[in-house]
């Protein structure tokens, strides 16, 4: 971290500092981070905000800064350097999987029928939500099913094939769920594309608006919100001559859009947006039958709220996010995942506030109710490291302690 730099200077002033620094001009680095040289002008100038945690990132690693909080001055503090990605055993297969159905084959276990499939790819999403070690045990599943779904596409006609191609894209989603964080960025967009496909090949407007679901939730992760919002959108517009229809699943993924574009629209600063599209999400929820959950997104009110305190984490307002969180009761969340994701953005929360013995408390809670959603996640894994940097007295040796048990090194 840059500690020569005055601790009064504001974050514009810090950021042209290090900017010509490295010999940068305005027009380089707002390149660099994908934004206008306007853009970086009003923030260097101060008159505009910068609260996109995308962009402090993407900012600190251009002006090669190993912390956002040179760029703060310590108000908001991100390792930026790589924490390590893990691979996890079941990727060879998986890939080996990937790469040769498309090319004939037979199934494992004889003929399978496209309601068979169905039945084999809801339940192997299920146990993604109910497992705490849901990358092994689906991991396990993902190659034989894949075989038997391409298989299953292509002895199906008319309308069976239709089932198939949507069973198909929904395995698809899952894989690349699975894949998030542990595979090349290669092997996870061929999967998100091969959803892609089958969902166009289902002709099922339901199918394709989970089809531009997963590609925005892929968008965010490679650090462009904007288009993930963009996405969300047109997956709202396959469904919105439907929604007075009232049907649990189109209601259903289109609050799950909604809760997509809220959480890129947080990363992006964007909180009057993020807010509407938490409401509609909200006021979607209220439509769906008493107990209903969507089965892969998870979507009811209890995820609206859940995703409301990522929203204000992502915003960096810590106090709200934590308020939201108040109104959550963990033990109703049925999936294991989402239940440790809440801990974790809880723990990123209490982090932004510097309130490091909560952080810590939260972490564990997460890593206690699902290891795999914590150890292979990167944002837990650098929650995890910063906390074990950064805790002082009795403290310390528990946020050493839990970041080993991540997997990461705090030295």
């Amino acid at each position: 971290m840059s500690e020569d730099l005055p601790p009064e200077l504001t974050t514009g002033e810090r950021i042209r500092i290090l900017r010509e620094r490295r010999g940068l001009t305005r027009k380089v680095l707002a390149g660099l981070v994908g934004r206008s040289e306007d853009w970086l002008k009003k923030i260097e100038n101060g008159d505009r905000e910068l609260r996109s945690i995308t962009h402090f990132v993407r900012l600190a690693h251009a002006l090669h800064v190993s912390n956002v909080a040179t760029l703060t001055g310590d108000a908001l503090s991100i390792p930026t350097n790589p924490v390590g990605k893990l691979s996890h055993g079941s990727v060879p297969t998986i890939r080996a999987a990937m790469h040769s159905v498309s090319f004939g084959g037979t199934p494992t276990i004889g003929a399978v029928s496209p309601d068979a499939l169905r039945g084999r790819v809801d339940g192997a999403w299920k146990l993604w939500h109910s497992s705490a070690h849901q990358r092994t045990e689906v991991g396990a599943l993902l190659p034989d099913l894949l075989r038997d779904a391409h298989a299953c596409v292509r002895t199906s006609r008319g309308n069976d094939r239709r089932a198939a191609h949507a069973a198909t894209a929904d395995l698809y989603r899952l894989v690349q769920r699975m894949l998030a964080h542990i595979s090349e960025p290669e092997l996870y967009w061929l999967a998100v594309d091969r959803g892609r496909a089958h969902s166009e090949e289902a002709d099922n407007p339901v199918s394709l608006a989970l089809a531009a679901w997963s590609m925005a939730i892929g968008q965010r992760a490679a650090g462009y919100p904007e288009e993930a919002v963009h996405t969300d959108e047109a997956g709202m517009d396959l469904l919105r001559d439907q929604m007075d229809e009232g049907e649990a699943e189109t209601l259903a993924v289109y609050g799950a859009l909604n809760l997509q574009a809220a959480t890129s629209c947080g990363l992006d600063g964007r909180g009057g947006d993020a807010g509407r599209y938490l409401d509609e999400a909200g006021r979607v929820a209220d439509r769906l039958p008493a107990g209903y959950t969507h089965l892969m997104s998870a979507f009811d009110a209890s995820n609206v709220r859940i995703h409301s305190v990522s929203v204000g984490v992502g915003l960096m307002t810590p106090g709200e996010a934590l308020r939201s969180a108040e109104s959550i009761a963990p033990e109703t969340i049925p999936s294991l995942e989402r239940r440790s994701r809440l801990f974790l953005d809880i723990a990123a929360g209490y982090r932004q506030r510097n309130e490091e013995a909560a952080a810590v408390h939260y972490l564990s809670a997460a890593h206690r109710t699902s290891p795999e959603a914590v150890r292979y996640v990167p944002m837990a894994r650098s929650v995890a490291r910063d906390l074990a940097l950064s805790a002082t007295g009795p403290l310390k040796a528990d946020a050493v302690a839990l970041a080993d048990e991540i997997g990461v090194r705090a030295a």
